[in-house]
C-alpha cells in the first residue's frame, strides 16, 4: 500500500470528491468515504486499504473549528492558552466520529483479503496544527509553547493521547486490522523534546492498544527522526516503523530491532517521474532491506500529480522482486 494512496491523482476519486461541498463532508459520509478507500484496491490490487480520513478529524471532533481552504490547507482557531485547551471536549469525540466508524465497517465488509489499516495523527503532530492554527514551515508557536509553557503543552498532549487511544480503539472495534500513527512533524524537535513529546505519548498509546486489542499491529511514522528511529522503535513497542524519504534504509536496518518491520521509503517524486529512476530507487530500497520484515511504501504521501500508470508500474516492480 502507499501512504495517502487515495487522493487527487485518481480520476475516480475526483469524481466522488465533486459530489460533496468540502473535505469534511466527504470524510464523514460513510458511503463515499468507503468508496474512495476501496478505489486503489480495485485499480491496483493493493495489499492493504488505508482508511480515507485525515489526522485533523480528531481536533474537529474535540470541538476545535476546522475548515479546508483551497490553496491554503487546513485552518483552525489557534489554541495557545489554558482557556483554549479547556474548550476541548473529549466527551463529544465518540459521537462526532461515528460516521468514520461506519466507514470502517463498510470497508471491512468489502475489502476481501487485503488488510484494512486505520490511523490517527500522533499527539505531537496534531498539536502542531492545533496550536499554529494550520500548517507552518517551522511550527514556531508550538515549539515555543513546548519550551516556555511545558505544563500547558503536556496538558494538551495528554488530552490528545487519551483521545487517540479511544479513537484508534474504536476503529479496531469497527474492523481495522492494523493502525498507524502519523507523526509528520516529529523531526522538528530536539532529541530531548522528541523523547518527551514523540516517544512517550506513542509508547502510552501502543501500550493501551495492546492491552485492549492484543495482536493488533501498530505502525509508527516518526518522520525525519533520523538516528533516533532505533530508540523510537525500542521504546514505543510499535510493530513497524515507517521510514521517510530522507532515511537511509540500510542504516535504519542496523538501528531498528530485527523483529520490527520497516516500511518505506520511495520518494513520492520518484513515483511522479517513473521510468528508470523510479525502478532504480525501488530496487535499491528492496535490496537494502532484504532479509528482514519490509512493507514497501513511499517515504511520504503520494502527490496529486502522480500518473496512475506509474503506480501500476511500481506495483509490478515490487511484486516482481518477490
Amino acid at each position: 500500500w502507499l501512504m495517502r494512496q487515495v487522493g487527487r491523482y485518481l480520476p475516480e476519486y475526483r469524481a466522488v470528491r465533486a459530489r460533496v461541498a468540502d473535505f469534511i463532508a466527504l470524510a464523514t459520509t460513510p458511503e463515499l468515504a468507503a468508496e474512495v478507500t476501496l478505489q486503489p484496491l480495485r485499480r491496483y490490487g493493493m495489499d492493504a486499504a488505508i482508511l480515507f480520513s485525515d489526522i485533523l478529524m480528531l481536533p474537529w471532533a474535540l470541538g476545535q473549528g476546522l475548515e479546508y481552504r483551497e490553496g491554503e490547507g487546513p485552518v483552525l482557531p489557534p489554541i495557545r492558552d489554558a482557556a483554549a485547551v479547556a474548550t476541548l471536549d473529549p466527551g463529544r469525540v465518540a459521537g462526532a466520529l461515528m460516521p468514520i466508524m461506519e466507514t470502517v465497517q463498510r470497508v471491512r465488509a468489502e475489502v476481501g483479503d487485503a488488510t484494512l489499516i486505520g490511523f490517527a495523527g500522533s499527539p505531537f503532530t496534531v498539536a502542531c496544527y492545533m496550536v499554529e492554527g494550520g500548517g507552518s514551515r517551522d511550527f514556531a508557536y508550538t515549539r515555543t509553547m513546548a519550551y516556555g509553557n511545558p505544563a500547558l503543552f503536556r496538558r494538551l498532549l495528554d488530552l490528545l493521547t487519551d483521545a487517540t487511544v479511544g479513537y484508534l480503539s474504536a476503529q479496531i472495534n469497527a474492523g481495522a486490522e492494523a493502525v498507524m500513527l502519523f507523526d509528520s512533524w516529529a523531526g522538528i524537535l530536539s532529541p530531548t523534546l522528541f523523547r518527551v513529546h514523540v516517544i512517550s505519548p506513542t509508547a502510552r498509546i501502543v501500550a493501551a492498544l495492546q492491552e485492549r486489542h492484543p495482536g493488533i499491529p501498530v505502525i509508527g511514522f516518526p518522520r525525519l527522526a533520523g538516528t533516533l528511529i532505533g530508540e523510537y522503535a525500542r521504546e514505543t513497542n510499535v510493530r513497524a516503523v515507517g521510514l521517510d524519504t530522507a532515511a537511509d534504509p540500510a542504516l535504519a536496518a542496523t538501528l531498528v530491532p530485527g523483529g520490527v518491520a520497516l516500511q518505506g521509503n520511495l520518494d513520492p517524486l520518484a513515483l511522479v517521474a517513473g521510468g528508470a529512476g523510479m525502478a532504480a530507487e525501488t530496487q535499491g530500497i528492496i535490496a537494502a532491506l532484504h532479509g528482514r520484515p519490509h512493507i514497501f511504501n513511499l517515504g511520504h504521501g503520494i502527490v496529486p500529480g502522480t500518473p496512475p500508470e506509474h503506480v501500476a508500474q511500481l506495483v509490478q516492480l515490487v511484486r516482481a522482486a518477490g
